[in-house]
Order: C-alpha cells, then sequence, then structure tokens
C-alpha cells in the first residue's frame, strides 16, 4: 500500500531535502518539529499518516515498508539523506517477531532505497545492542545483544556494513539510549507517571531504583538526529546519550521535584528488569565531537 498524501512544495531551503520513515512515531514526530524549525525541507514517510501532524512536513507519503512499491526512492522524492525510524514490534523486545520478519523487511527496504541511489542514511540503533556489559559503553565495544531487538538491530547494522561494500553509502548509525518526553508510549517510565499524577495517585509503585541509566529529553534526541543527518558524515556508530549515568530513582525524584508534585515514589514494588544490566551508560565523546558539543 502506497499513497503520497501531501506534496505542498519542493525542496524548502534549496540545499537539502531529508526524509524520515516512522515520522508519525514518537521521535518522529519530534524530529519533523525540528526539521521544520530549521527550515530544512522534509518528507514524511509512515504506514499511518496523522492530519494534525500534517504541516510539520513539505510532503507526507504513506507505505508499508514491508511492502515497499516499486521506486520507492522516487516516491519518496529522491531526498538528499534518510533518517529512518520505523520499526514495528515494539515495546515487546522479547518477541521474535523482531528477526524472523522485521529484520528482513528492514534490509529488503534500506537496500532497495540504495540501489535507487539514496546515498545518505542515519539509522536508529539501541543501547541494547550492547547488551548485559556494563559500566561506561563506547562504540567500539562488542556488541552482545540479549533480547531479539537488540540482536535484530545489530543484525541490521552488519548487513547494512556488509551492502556498503559493494554500493557506497554513508551510514551513521544512531545508538539510542534511554528517551523520555511528552507523547512517548504509555507504558513508558514518563508516562506513567504522568498518568498517576494525573489521576491523583499519592504514591507511584517502581522498582528498587537503584539502576544506572542513561537518560535524554526526547527534543535534544531530536535535535541531535537532524545534526547528524544534516552533517552528512559517514560516522558509524554513535552513541546518542548524555555520557552522564542516573539512577533511576533520581530521575524519578528529580522529574517530581521539577512539576512541583507531590506524588511520592513507592520503591520495591517491581521487580529490576531481566535483560538489563544494573548499571550501563553510554560513553558520548565521539556525539560531541561530530557535533561539536561542550
Amino acid at each position: 500500500m502506497e499513497r503520497e498524501v501531501c506534496d505542498r512544495h519542493s525542496n524548502v531551503g534549496g540545499f537539502l531535502k531529508i526524509a524520515v520513515t516512522g515520522a508519525n512515531g514518537f521521535v518522529g514526530r519530534h524530529v519533523l518539529a525540528v526539521l521544520k524549525r530549521r527550515s530544512i525541507s522534509c518528507v514524511a514517510v509512515d504506514l499511518v499518516t496523522s492530519p494534525e501532524e500534517s504541516s510539520l512536513a513539505d510532503r507526507w507519503v504513506q507505505l508499508d515498508i514491508h511492502h515497499p512499491p516499486q521506486e520507492v526512492f522516487d516516491l519518496m522524492g529522491r531526498p538528499d539523506a534518510c533518517i529512518h525510524l520505523a520499526w514495528s514490534g515494539l515495546p515487546h523486545y522479547k518477541s521474535l517477531h523482531h528477526f524472523e520478519s522485521e529484520l528482513p523487511a528492514q534490509y529488503k527496504f534500506l537496500s532497495t532505497l540504495v540501489h535507487e541511489g539514496l546515498s545518505a542514511f542515519v539509522v536508529s540503533g539501541t543501547c541494547f545492542e550492547y547488551g548485559m556489559q556494563t559500566g561506561a559503553l563506547s562504540e567500539n565495544a562488542v556488541c552482545q545483544p540479549a533480547n531479539p531487538y537488540g540482536f535484530a538491530k545489530n543484525a541490521l547494522r552488519r548487513q547494512l556494513e556488509f551492502l556498503r561494500t559493494n554500493i557506497p553509502f554513508a551510514l551513521t548509525w544512531a545508538r539510542l539510549f534511554y528517551v523520555y518526553g511528552d507523547g512517548q508510549s504509555g507504558n513508558s517510565l514518563w508516562s506513567q507517571l504522568k498518568q498517576a499524577v494525573q489521576h491523583g495517585d499519592k504514591v507511584f509503585p517502581m522498582s528498587g531504583g537503584e539502576q544506572l541509566r542513561d537518560f535524554l529529553p526526547i527534543e535534544t534526541v531530536a535535535e541531535h538526529l537532524v545534526s547528524l543527518a544534516i552533517n552528512k558524515a559517514d560516522a558509524g556508530v554513535v552513541n546518542v546519550c548524555s555520557g552522564q549515568p542516573i539512577s533511576v530513582r533520581k530521575l524519578v525524584e528529580g522529574w517530581i521535584a521539577e512539576n512541583g508534585w507531590t506524588i511520592k515514589p513507592d520503591l520495591g514494588r517491581y521487580p529490576y528488569s531481566d535483560c538489563e544490566p544494573m548499571e550501563f551508560w553510554g560513553n558520548a565523546k565521539k556525539l560531541r565531537e561530530i557535533l561539536n558539543l561542550p
């Protein structure tokens, strides 16, 4: 199924056109907002389009990446780069769907774009590619994914790297750590806390909260993804992270304090995850160097 939804004008700014797949998702909508704010021409691609979001892109293309049409690169307006965020089956990280059906469909779609002429990608990866390793994780760490989602993402990266040996293209693999913000799925920590506050709950049941993680607000993540795409460098793997570990307990307490909420964390109500190490965060040195961040 494919349908060009909207084509208001072409190549705003005249120097760069970026396609965003998964444009109607949590990260995608924020990426579109950054592109619009920077006056960068954008082609939004998704299986489902949203009329209220139509103003965020110059052109909307509705298609299913599991069944891409012929000449999909032309349908997408032959962009200069693609920020690829589309991935189905989340947040079921342990589902075999990720490598049984999602992985082959993802590779077929992206390789088709390469064969048809797309020259630069920023593809979203995941910190789950590192597996159960602890401490500060840098991009040169050996990946040891411990769940099907992390395995499939890492396998897609390797497939694209092999493809590059035959057809050159720029690949930046944006390995996302923990993202939070408005519009996130209802089962995320941030969304669950907000819902509890809105319901008037006095306590917020959670784990012991001692696990160390690397969190970034969605607005910052979106800015980084767009900057990486504009850069168009063949950067390889880049951790998109803060580089600063924080305990989940401290994070939640900080959110409560910042918003003036009265709800109290009810620690120890849930067990710790069995697919994540207790302490891990990203090394952000490479990201800072590429984007000239402090």
